[in-house]
């Protein structure tokens, strides 16, 4: 967001907030889901709900980052009391410490894939089921360049054929 403003970087793709000044371009749309350990007997489900996440430690990823607004902004909302875990930045180290049996994490469903090689169940979360936007960004007084147009389209492609063949979307 910063290189888009600052003009450094043309475009980027990613979960931004609204900024004045930055054009966001839906691009595509991932779910929440929530992974645990796999520990022998562990319940296997396609879905949980907010509240069964209730009592529960949970990794988190640090409060300035906008997934994890989103993501305290719903427990709240759904009135579910946790345990604050480790805070970690990166999704690949929230995956671990949950294979480590750390407590739990609420992860976007981009991050199943990063799941596979580990020993975690996921579900996905719902009542309510809440969706992530990924966006284009652009600085909105700046023409993008020639070829902007063709990359983008060849990218979301890219990713709807890459998400569909994941489970992501």
């Amino acid at each position: 967001m910063q290189r888009v403003e600052a003009d450094k970087l043309d475009m980027g793709v990613g979960i931004f907030k609204s900024v004045p000044g930055v054009r966001r371009t839906p691009f595509f749309r991932v779910s929440l889901m929530v992974i645990r350990a796999d520990k022998d007997g562990a319940l296997h489900r396609a879905s949980t709900t907010w509240s069964a996440l209730n009592g529960q430690t949970r990794t988190s990823l640090p409060p300035n980052s906008s997934h994890q607004q989103l993501i305290d902004k719903h427990l709240a909302k759904t009135r579910v009391v946790w345990q604050r875990g480790v805070v970690v930045n990166l999704l690949d180290t929230k995956i671990a410490l949950v294979e480590a049996d750390e407590g739990i994490a609420i992860i976007p469903s981009f991050g199943l894939p990063a799941c596979g090689n580990r020993k975690v169940v996921m579900s996905r979360l719902i009542d309510p089921v809440v969706n992530l936007e990924f966006h284009q960004i652009s600085n909105r007084g700046k023409k993008l360049p020639p070829g902007a147009d063709e990359f983008s389209a060849f990218l979301e492609t890219c990713i709807a054929r890459w998400a569909g063949g994941a489970g992501v979307l």
